[in-house]
């Protein structure tokens, strides 16, 4: 089958994703141009692209007569981790850590981990204890402390919160609006709450 030279990839585009990412992209996916853009081989190039750590999706199509269009949509911050050796790492949605940075992003909370690395388990169980608060809570939130996934810890105002594991969130959020009324409470224990602990 005869190919014209009109319909060879000659071009290749990048969506979704802001003009910095573009130059990484475009190396990572190496499209081959100058070939048929019928034989451009779309899987390869996708698969080059999503070995991006920052990026959450990616997909290549012809858009003829002669370009490549790489759609790709980056992760979205929602926790800073800082590991016990000090590094701070954004983690996604998902759990998963994808970059180091030398300070958490603008609006995404900072959490403390023994564990290194951090267990998708243990960040799961953070977002799950950041997304229960209200956002005046989450505001006046000072320190998250992950132990595991079954240990959260978290400073709010100036109470310590044992919350523990990522289960019954709701009730433990009622338990610990009710419990931080009380005056010189120093430490509440919600992780079993339906007999929280006050000291």
């Amino acid at each position: 089958m005869e190919f014209s030279p009109v319909l060879v990839a000659r071009a290749v585009r990048v969506e979704g994703v802001p003009p910095g990412d573009v130059p990484g992209i475009l190396v990572r996916a190496a499209v081959p141009l100058g070939t048929p853009l019928a034989k451009v081989d779309t899987l390869p190039v996708a698969r080059r692209v999503i070995a991006i750590p920052a990026l959450a999706e990616v997909s290549v199509t012809r858009s003829w007569p002669s370009t490549i269009v790489i759609s790709a949509r980056r992760r979205v911050p929602v926790l800073a981790v800082r590991n016990p050796q000090g590094q701070v790492q954004v983690v996604d949605s998902q759990g998963v850590a994808y970059a180091t940075v030398s300070s958490p992003p603008k609006g995404v909370p900072l959490i403390n981990t023994v564990e290194d690395p951090s267990s998708l388990e243990s960040m799961r169980a953070a977002m799950a204890v950041l997304r229960a608060l209200s956002s005046r809570q989450r505001g006046e939130v000072t320190k998250v402390t992950v132990l595991g996934p079954n240990m959260v810890t978290l400073k709010l105002g100036q109470v310590d919160v044992v919350w523990g594991g990522a289960s019954e969130p709701e009730l433990k959020v009622k338990v610990m609006t009710a419990l931080l009324r009380q005056e010189g409470v120093g430490t509440i224990d919600v992780s079993a709450p339906r007999t929280p602990v006050v000291r």
